[in-house]
């Protein structure tokens, strides 16, 4: 593996099973497992790029691993611009060579984040202002592949976009902005809102704080990595950082040069290695 790369999703699957792989320009992709390359531990694998047709441009944003196509369990998807929508699961098991449209796209508009949920899940969008909405999975009618969405947060201001989808679970919300500043904060802080209103502060965005840059659903004893521009990588774990209220600033997460920023966080899995003795020890 490359210095300035790290494991980002990590499941175990069978060879028969499906990878869903959704790019920035709203189409999917599928992978049968056993069409990936196989190889050892030291091995870098091959770049996505080359195992998908990928246009100029696109990349994979969210990969789900998928069994079965249950049809009680569906695919809920954010755009840059807010736009949320939802599509039964088992409208993506016919697998097509050249990936089809998952989600129509508006030309100016992008994919940011997809999650498998339940049907009675609550959904979280956050926006780059630092502002957060909560709204029942059930405020959003499912609908075909070819649909646009509907309004899931409203942007006020010119230049904010929506940076992260979650589906929630149990676990903390952690924040983390441009200027490398951050919190962890209770889940029932933020209160349950009508989809498509403006949501609640979940993130000072000062001065000294910057923009939201990230949200992850996390727990305790998980770790993060902290992505910055100048492409350094810092590991931390999650215990280290403090929980506080939504209308706060937080604390420190990453020291930054003058010129470089944080532009993204990561929940880093258990490692290859780790897996395989807690698979062993079952």
């Amino acid at each position: 593996m490359k210095d300035e790369d790290f494991i980002d999703q990590l499941f175990v699957a069978h060879s028969h099973d499906t990878l869903l792989c959704f790019s920035t320009r709203g189409k999917v992709y599928w992978l049968k497992v056993y069409q990936l390359p196989q190889a050892g531990f030291g091995s870098r694998g091959r770049p996505i790029v080359n195992l998908l047709p990928l246009e100029e441009g696109e990349r994979i944003t969210t990969v789900l691993p998928v069994k079965e196509y249950d049809e009680d369990r569906f695919v809920v998807f954010a755009t840059r611009q807010g736009t949320v929508k939802k599509t039964p699961l088992s409208a993506f098991s016919r697998p097509r060579s050249n990936g089809i449209i998952a989600l129509d796209l508006h030309p100016d508009d992008q994919l940011i984040g997809v999650g498998i949920a339940s049907g009675a899940q609550d959904i979280m969008l956050f926006a780059s202002n630092g502002k957060a909405i909560r709204f029942s999975e059930a405020d959003v009618r499912p609908m075909g592949r070819t649909a646009a969405g509907v309004r899931g947060l409203r942007l006020t201001t010119p230049g904010d976009q929506v940076i992260a989808l979650i589906i929630l679970e149990d676990g903390l919300i952690l924040s983390a902005t441009a200027n490398g500043y951050g919190k962890l904060t209770e889940r029932d802080e933020f209160p349950l809102q009508g989809r498509g209103g403006q949501g609640v502060i979940a993130i000072q965005t000062s001065e000294r704080n910057g923009t939201l840059v990230g949200a992850l659903q996390v727990a305790a004893d998980d770790e993060i990595m902290l992505i910055t521009s100048a492409g350094t990588l810092v590991r931390t774990p999650v215990a280290d950082v403090s929980v506080m209220g939504r209308n706060t600033q937080g604390v420190r997460l990453i020291r930054l040069d003058e010129s470089d920023r944080l532009v993204g966080i990561e929940r880093v899995e258990q490692d290859a290695e780790s897996a395989g003795d807690s698979e062993a020890s079952e």
